[in-house]
């Protein structure tokens, strides 16, 4: 099995998927220099690492006709922007018989990204901002299903889960976002501007969520496989 994962970050999720599959060649793609300095480690023979962006990948690595057994990402492609451009993109990757596995999250609906879509568009902080506001590109799992069936996957599985997170206390739930969600904001505000938005996000979240201790944290997610092999129901 020849193996992609678009995305791979640290790289240790990488290597356990190559060893867990008993693969052939594993290639992990990710933007980050920190990230892909961290992979090194798990670097070897038939696992390798390379720093491009995936859009980019997808389309250069089809157009040479060089696609994968697996194409494989997790908690990545919610950072890519236009969704209808980039699952084509992505599916191109994907051989004859190969299948796709994705998962992204999808909690915009939940208190913890809505208070901060307000925090961007509020006065305070809409200028600093330059008027931006972090999009959420991930759509329902129909969306995928109907695309994924147009662009030759005949058996698939999507599938919306939550999953429940007990956190400490509401203030967790802060702690989580920021090296997520909030870290598209960091990158468009001085330290200073920053830490003020933070102090607000906090201000504004608690005061809708409450101050509860354990805090239930549910959390949803977008899961999707899907194979281009016919299967006998086919399903």
């Amino acid at each position: 099995m020849r193996v992609v994962d678009l995305g791979s970050g640290p790289g240790n999720l990488t290597a356990w998927l190559h060893d867990a599959l008993g693969a052939a060649a594993t290639l992990g793609v990710d933007s980050s220099d920190a990230m892909l300095a961290e992979a090194a480690a798990h670097a070897s023979a038939d696992v390798r690492f390379a720093r491009a962006d995936i859009v980019d990948f997808a389309r250069e690595r089809a157009a040479a006709g060089a696609t994968f057994d697996l194409v494989f990402s997790n908690a990545a492609l919610q950072w890519i922007d236009d969704h209808a451009l980039l699952l084509p993109a992505v599916a191109a990757l994907v051989g004859p018989q190969g299948q796709l596995a994705i998962q992204m999250p999808a909690n915009d609906d939940h208190a913890s990204h809505r208070v901060a879509r307000a925090l961007a568009r509020s006065e305070r902080f809409a200028g600093p901002l330059g008027g931006y506001v972090r999009p959420d590109p991930v759509q329902r799992p129909a969306w995928y299903a109907e695309r994924l069936h147009a662009l030759g996957f005949p058996r698939q599985r999507v599938q919306l889960v939550v999953y429940p997170h007990v956190l400490p206390d509401t203030r967790a739930v802060v702690e989580w976002v920021k090296g997520s969600l909030l870290t598209a904001y960091r990158r468009r505000l001085d330290p200073d501007g920053y830490a003020q938005f933070l102090a607000a996000y906090e201000q504004a979240l608690l005061a809708e969520l409450g101050t509860n201790a354990p805090y239930f944290y549910a959390f949803d997610r977008v899961l999707l496989w899907a194979s281009r092999a016919s299967g006998p129901d086919g399903a």
